[in-house]
């Protein structure tokens, strides 16, 4: 479903709005653990909500409340692709810490195709397979899909989650950037503005989670 979300998101908008936009998602886990936790956020955690808002409605209206940049159904797509990454982090914890992160993900990713492929519409298309076609199908496959998956989990497994989050917010930057470069998608600077904003947020809760995670490890040393 995420994969899904995102891919009509860049249908309906651009590659690099629909890829910010997913990038909501470390917020959205913030205000989720918020609330099941019950406990107020800090300054810093308000502060990059506060952003994340900001950077969507700049990056939706260019700052005019009655009417909207991007085309609603981009917007709504954009919106729900970050809703269902944050499901897929949390919905599988407890069965990747029983069989591992490549099997449940594999598994996933093979029953969901299966299940979408008879609504998918791939039967009834006529489509003339162009080594185009058959390019763009393997870079989403293995490019985008295999590789890509594989390899931010394994950087994750030697890193650790919170500098991997870090590393990965570089995605909606070169996103934008091969849009631009490749796609010719025009960007204004208020767009720019909003990403920037996004980004911002997701880079202060991942710095804050960062020097939490050294200062246990140094309190582990000390002790």
């Amino acid at each position: 479903m995420n994969q899904f979300a995102y891919l009509q998101a860049i249908h309906l908008s651009n590659a690099g709005t629909a890829t910010v936009l997913q990038y909501i998602c470390p917020v959205l886990i913030l205000i989720y653990a918020c609330v099941k936790d019950r406990v107020a956020p800090t300054v810093s955690e308000v502060a990059s909500i506060v952003l994340a808002i900001g950077g969507t409605f700049l990056i939706a209206t260019h700052g005019e409340i009655g009417s909207l940049s991007v085309t609603p159904l981009g917007l709504i797509w954009g919106l729900f692709s970050a809703f269902t990454y944050v499901l897929y982090i949390l919905l599988p914890i407890a069965l990747i810490k029983q069989y591992g992160s490549l099997p449940v993900i594999g598994i996933g990713m093979l029953l969901s195709g299966i299940l979408l492929a008879p609504f998918s519409g791939v039967a009834q298309m006529d489509v003339e397979w162009t080594p185009e076609i058959l390019g763009a199908l393997a870079g989403i496959i293995l490019i985008g899909t295999v590789i890509a998956y594989t390899m931010f989990l394994k950087g994750a497994s030697m890193v650790g989650p919170v500098k991997s989050s870090l590393l990965a917010a570089i995605e909606p930057i070169s996103a934008v950037f091969f849009a631009f470069l490749i796609m010719n998608e025009q960007f204004f600077t208020i767009d720019f503005v909003g990403m920037a904003m996004i980004l911002a947020a997701v880079m202060l809760i991942s710095v804050k989670d960062l020097i939490k995670e050294r200062s246990k490890k140094e309190q582990g040393v000390l002790d």
